[in-house]
């Protein structure tokens, strides 16, 4: 089994398509996605039913987390979620359009017009996955505390306490959440997925057991492929 691992998409629906339609997909193969589908970009609704779609067709495995992203909409909209308050301040907006919401609207108002299956999807999101030797999850980890004493506003919200940090979990941990020009590799500890795509930049998607990098430009339809073992055979032991 091989596992294709997505990060941050925030409403860019093009590569994302051009993306997954390049994936060299098999029937064993799984797909990890770190979330943050939502906000800044466009079409984030196009976003949330292109995944629903491919929920419900794919004969792959498809785990999708949680990002920080779908909690502050989930509580913005009154459900379960965290900061509910900064959904606006941090790109909500365009999510609201997409939807043919106006940001004026009270929020029990544009609860009523999101699908009931975008709201399922949204609730059933997941906070991390363990696919040993790798853990995945949206923002990272608390390098000074154990995996039991993990909580969910760190793993959707820490940035330079673990971006920066080492730390003593047994896996590598796959993020995304903190955007860069170029995947992160600090092996065996971390490696960042988020290359900024909603910026301009770039949608990363990391084959974990063949070790290939596959890549997509914001406004292009061609997806780049190239093998990145070389991580791992310098990585410190």
């Amino acid at each position: 089994m091989r596992s294709f691992v997505i990060g941050d998409i925030h409403g860019c629906l093009d590569e994302l398509t051009s993306l997954m339609a390049a994936l060299p997909l098999e029937r064993s193969d799984r797909l990890i996605f770190l979330g943050d589908y939502i906000d800044r970009g466009a079409n984030s609704k196009g976003v949330v039913s292109f995944l629903i779609e491919l929920q419900s067709r794919a004969a792959q495995e498809i785990i999708f987390l949680k990002g920080n992203h779908e909690d502050m909409f989930l509580s913005y909209l009154g459900l379960p979620g965290r900061h509910g308050d900064m959904f606006l301040y941090n790109g909500g907006g365009p999510t609201l359009a997409s939807y043919a919401i106006s940001p004026r609207s009270h929020p029990s108002e544009a609860l009523a017009s999101i699908p009931p299956s975008h709201l399922e999807f949204l609730r059933q999101l997941r906070m991390y996955y363990v696919a040993p030797p790798f853990f995945c999850v949206h923002a990272g980890i608390n390098p000074d505390k154990t995996l039991e004493e993990q909580d969910e506003e760190e793993m959707l919200w820490i940035r330079d306490q673990f971006v920066l940090n080492r730390h003593a979990l047994p896996y590598t941990v796959l993020f995304g959440h903190t955007p860069q020009e170029e995947v992160m590799f600090h092996l065996p500890y971390k490696i960042g997925l988020d290359t900024g795509l909603v910026y301009g930049n770039k949608l990363s998607c990391l084959e974990l057991e063949e070790k290939v990098l596959f890549q997509i430009a914001r406004g292009r339809k061609q997806v780049t492929r190239r093998p990145v073992e070389s991580y791992w055979k310098t990585a410190p032991r």
